[in-house]
């Protein structure tokens, strides 16, 4: 237990880190604004740049933070308030370490990033890609280990709460608000240059690119297979290669034919993808004429799978 206490402690260190680090990099020296509260924070730091990103974030979290605790009570637990305030804190501190001079740290000149080493200004879609992975990989990992990142999760929520929108589409409704803040000040701003409104687009690839990352690091590959066997036959060899090799468990189901009305045996069985083609040869090996279903299994509880979740876990939509 206390193992487990500790990592996931490291998990949301390393999550926040590598967050801070897609932003420092890839996002905030070019003007994406992928949504959200860091989102709205580029654009503020674009009309006041004597202000770190990372400083405008604090703007937002803390006020969030007390309007959740007021509105929303002790809901969000002490790991999302600590990811909230390492976040930030993180992303200042490496923007501070990767300009060289305070005029570069203003202007997140990426010419100077590191001393020039990756200046990414010619190849923003390849920036725009390894950013919202990076994002979407930390924001995960924060997520696994059960908390979040706050900001637009906590307005969603309240949303949630008081206007009856769905989590999702409060979410969606937040982005969009930033994307279109970020038109307005970045993209059609003068010294953006005729590519300032291609921004928009690459964050609204960078939205859709975190979003797709998230949800795969929370829910995994999404690639098990689960399989209906229906089959009027003795099916020992079957049950043998499930339970023996494939070292799983089925569920028989005792049936008939609806229109033979003949008895009829069906096995349910959830598998990996892997497992898919050699039982469906073992299938033709029991019985050639079996009746055989797969199909994807959205999520999957129990032995041998994930644990059921929790009240209070932290759960994508």
């Amino acid at each position: 237990m206390k193992y487990q206490f500790i990592q996931s402690w490291l998990g949301i260190f390393l999550g926040c880190l590598i967050l801070a680090a897609g932003f420092v990099f890839f996002i905030n020296p070019y003007g994406i604004v992928p949504g959200g509260v860091y989102g709205a924070s580029i654009v503020l730091h674009s009309l006041i740049p004597q202000i770190q990103v990372g400083t405008f974030g604090y703007m937002f979290d803390i006020p969030l933070l007390i309007l959740s605790f007021l509105l929303l009570g002790n809901k969000l637990g002490a790991r999302t308030v600590v990811a909230s305030l390492v976040t930030p804190l993180m992303m200042n501190t490496m923007e501070q370490l990767v300009y060289p001079t305070s005029e570069a740290l203003y202007n997140l000149d990426p010419t100077l990033l590191l001393g020039g080493r990756l200046d990414m200004s010619s190849h923003l879609l390849l920036s725009v890609i390894f950013g919202a992975c990076m994002i979407g990989l930390g924001s995960g990992l924060v997520v696994r280990c059960g908390a979040t990142t706050g900001g637009s999760d906590i307005i969603g929520m309240m949303m949630q709460k008081y206007l009856r929108i769905r989590f999702s589409q409060a979410i969606l409704i937040v982005d969009g608000l930033v994307v279109l803040m970020g038109l307005i000040f970045i993209g059609f701003n003068a010294k953006s240059g005729p590519e300032g409104i291609l921004l928009s687009l690459y964050s609204l690839l960078s939205i859709y690119l975190i979003a797709k990352v998230i949800q795969r690091v929370i829910n995994g590959p999404k690639d098990d297979k689960m399989v209906f066997i229906i089959s009027d036959t003795d099916l020992s060899l079957l049950r043998d290669y499930i339970l023996k090799d494939l070292d799983r468990t089925a569920t028989c189901i005792k049936s008939h034919g609806l229109y033979t009305h003949g008895e009829k045996e069906m096995l349910l069985i959830v598998v990996s993808y892997k497992e898919v083609f050699n039982l469906k040869q073992k299938v033709r090996e029991a019985d050639p004429r079996a009746f055989v279903v797969v199909t994807d299994a959205y999520d999957t509880f129990g032995e041998g799978w994930k644990s059921l979740p929790q009240a209070g876990d932290v759960q994508p939509e």
